[in-house]
């Protein structure tokens, strides 16, 4: 199946480099057999039309006092999911989770800016980068990006999918951005979608998700597989990691995938504790990127990157498995303090998994 994968997201990705727009997933009896089930699916998934909440502003402001450099800017881009969609307050955001982290491990102000938008799918995605790029003082040190669910619930096709999204990274890695990708989740976890649209499902997400990965990763962008959607606690404990419209992550659920991404993110600015090597007893290793993309795709939190980082030439690829650190909300609001919609509420603690 592995195998099978990266065959099929090296021809995604090829289809996308060279302009190719109709390379589909599945055949058309596929295709008619997903329309069916969604109808039923559409009923059972509950929708929100709610806002997602602002989480802009500084994080870690306490850090000010304390060093004269200048604030670390995150930037967000994507769907729903990057949005924050499904939670109420910002603070439960992932931007706002990520943000709060990062100022920890820094010691450093950041600032966060968070463009995604509910719905979204890879075609708005050069607006998004446009109006991140728009100030010359906010061009970003590293843009989270988390997209691709619409993509295949509104039938894009994948290498036009593929081929928006590395057009998004080529111009903030033009722009020296860091860029951390977080793939397609896998949308056979939706707790009401039945067989056989939860194959169809998981299967058209997975080779979206490993797809991405190619396409990310030879733009110099890094990423993380959010599988099912972010760690197999979603699968295991799903009525406590969706939200109440049983499709975007609840707070808990966001949390979780702050997670699985804070390693990735620290990384690519140089400030996670890790060295980038090879650790076998992780079951890390380099591979060509086609078959460690579609490793990645089913295995969450696995981070793809190039394997430059090593000396090593392309088309080879690090595949990494880091180590996680819980996201809570412990730290006494003294420690880690936020000047965004909900100040001294956005602080956690970093705890070594």
């Amino acid at each position: 199946m592995s195998m099978s994968r990266a065959r099929v997201a090296r021809r995604i990705a090829a289809a996308a480099a060279y302009g190719g727009g109709g390379l589909g997933l599945l055949g058309g009896a596929a295709v008619g057999l997903l329309l069916t089930e969604a109808s039923l699916a559409k009923r059972l998934v509950g929708g929100s039309s709610d806002v997602p909440p602002r989480a802009d502003g500084r994080y870690g402001a306490v850090f000010a006092r304390q060093s004269d450099a200048r604030p670390l800017r995150l930037g967000f881009a994507g769907d729903s999911t990057a949005a924050g969609q499904g939670v109420h307050r910002p603070r439960q955001t992932p931007g706002a989770l990520l943000a709060s982290g990062l100022a920890a491990v820094a010691e450093r102000p950041v600032d966060l800016h968070n463009v995604a938008l509910s719905g979204a799918q890879s075609d708005d995605l050069d607006r998004q980068v446009t109006l991140l790029l728009a100030d010359p003082d906010f061009t970003p040190d590293v843009c989270v990006i988390m997209i691709g669910a619409n993509d295949v619930t509104h039938r894009m096709p994948a290498a036009r999918s593929v081929r928006l999204l590395t057009d998004a990274v080529r111009r903030l890695r033009a722009a020296n951005c860091e860029v951390v990708v977080g793939t397609c989740p896998d949308l056979g976890t939706i707790e009401p979608v039945y067989q056989p649209l939860r194959w169809v499902a998981r299967r058209m997400s997975r080779q979206l998700a490993a797809a991405q990965t190619i396409g990310v990763v030879e733009q110099g962008g890094r990423t993380v597989s959010l599988g099912d959607l972010l760690g197999p606690e979603f699968a295991a404990n799903p009525h406590e990691l969706f939200g109440p419209d049983n499709y975007h992550p609840s707070a808990e659920g966001y949390a979780t995938a702050a997670m699985a991404m804070f390693p990735t993110v620290c990384a690519a600015l140089g400030l996670w504790p890790e060295e980038e090597r090879v650790d076998t007893f992780r079951h890390e290793g380099i591979l060509p990127v086609a078959e460690a993309a579609a490793r990645a795709a089913s295995e969450s939190g696995t981070e793809v990157v190039e394997a430059t980082r090593l000396g090593i030439r392309a088309p080879w690829v690090l595949l990494k498995h880091r180590r996680r650190r819980n996201l809570t909300d412990e730290t006494p609001e003294e420690e880690l303090a936020s000047a965004g919609p909900e100040p001294a509420s956005n602080g956690f603690h970093l705890r070594r998994r």
